[in-house]
């Protein structure tokens, strides 16, 4: 059986199968997804769902959903997605209408699995561009609304309208996702693309995000770290899903002579601000990338590609920052060196695998500029430790655990960077 053998041949190298559901295709994708469910349950393995089609849309271009002017002429912001493919955005207060609709979208298929006897272990969203967004021109369009007006009293105070906005986008989720997966399923894991943990601001930007000036920031170089809610908590979700793709733009940012330096450090700073907020008890997982992410059709040649070598040792740190396991997104053509790329990381990080399960992270600093990076993870009295080399770097850095001061010298294996090393 084919289903069997993907199922077992997968499992065999630590990837899991995951099934998608599509309200468009119901039979099909449901069949199928039964079929790989029985099979994953006769394995012992995870049954893994991508429910990301039962979420298509909120803004579904029912004008009802739309802003209204002071005329009462329904308006879309159409700030969102690049060219051809902007999606009309419209008002954060008038989505009632939408909300069981999508929660049966998802519903249905969940009742199938459990009158069937099987389980949903893994489930997990890519929902962006829907629903309430504050970023781009969202807040200019809704300024300019007469119903968001009235729901948002300070509505020119952008923290306030970034938290009025956010707190919809947790119930929609809790309540079209979260709620009817875990009351079937209940120790399901559940997630969504981006939702994550964090310290209330955001070192990224998606590919149909940017920048408006006035939106409250930290300025790193030319970066700047957006204001971010922290809309995890009201979702109900069960694992937490950051996003550490090397985003075109963010190689222009810094101005490091190492080329390496100016992808590490971004997205060691996104993968740190996770690991460090993240409770212990949620699980972490990661997407990640290695390809230049959503380039220009002309790219420019000085946007040099993060080499490999560097890549994964980021994956290395990320493991001793929190990070669980690494959930690869790439384009068809990209997927074999991909999945290479990480799954030497994650086979060889078996080895350490009692620090990987109980060890808790030492270290969530990563240096402002080029030198050596250590991440660790101590248990009990044993420490696991990483140290990563750009540039020149002293023979010996210390790093702080507990009350106690660890020297991690330069590795002789390597002149740039060190193995993991337990000690």
């Amino acid at each position: 059986m084919e289903a069997e053998r993907l199922v077992r041949e997968l499992n065999g190298r630590g990837i899991g199968l995951i099934s998608s559901w599509s309200p468009t295709r119901r039979a099909d994708t449901l069949s199928r997804g039964l079929a790989v469910a029985r099979v994953q349950k006769k394995a012992g393995v995870p049954v893994n769902i991508n429910a990301s089609a039962c979420l298509n849309r909120f803004f579904n271009g029912d004008e009802r959903t739309a802003h209204v002017d002071d005329a009462g002429k329904p308006f879309w912001d159409e700030s969102f997605g690049p060219g051809s493919s902007k999606q009309k955005m419209g008002c954060p207060f008038a989505l009632e209408s939408r909300r069981d609709p999508i929660r049966e979208q998802v519903d249905s298929f969940a009742q199938a699995y459990q009158d069937q006897e099987l389980t949903v272990d893994f489930i997990f969203v890519d929902w962006e561009i829907d629903g309430p967004i504050e970023f781009n021109r969202a807040h200019e369009a809704s300024k300019k609304c007469t119903r968001c007006r009235q729901n948002v009293p300070h509505i020119d105070n952008f923290l306030e309208f970034q938290k009025a906005l956010r707190e919809i986008r947790s119930d929609l989720q809790r309540y079209v996702l979260a709620e009817p997966i875990r009351s079937r399923f209940p120790n399901a894991l559940v997630g969504n693309y981006a939702v994550y943990p964090n310290n209330g601001y955001r070192y990224w930007y998606d590919y149909f995000e940017y920048f408006v000036d006035g939106q409250p920031h930290i300025a790193d170089q030319k970066a700047k770290y957006r204001h971010w809610y922290n809309e995890f908590p009201g979702t109900g979700y069960t694992c937490a899903m950051p996003v550490v793709y090397t985003w075109y733009p963010t190689y222009q940012w810094y101005d490091f002579d190492s080329s390496d330096y100016r992808w590490f450090y971004n997205l060691l700073l996104v993968a740190s601000n996770a690991g460090e907020h993240t409770p212990s008890n949620i699980p972490l997982i990661s997407f990640v990338h290695w390809h230049t992410t959503a380039p220009p059709k002309a790219p420019d040649p000085g946007v040099k590609q993060f080499s490999r070598e560097s890549y994964q040792e980021l994956l290395w740190h990320m493991l001793l920052r929190g990070t669980d396991t690494f959930f690869l997104w790439c384009p068809r053509d990209e997927d074999s060196l991909e999945t290479q790329l990480v799954h030497e990381v994650y086979a060889a990080a078996q080895e350490y695998g009692e620090f990987l399960e109980e060890g808790t992270p030492v270290t969530f600093r990563v240096p402002e500029k080029p030198g050596a990076v250590v991440s660790g993870l101590v248990l009990g009295k044993r420490l696991l430790v990483r140290r990563t080399d750009f540039g020149v770097s002293p023979e010996s850095v210390e790093i702080a655990v507990g009350k106690q001061r660890i020297a991690v010298p330069l590795s002789r294996e390597s002149a740039r960077s060190s193995r993991c090393r337990e000690g």
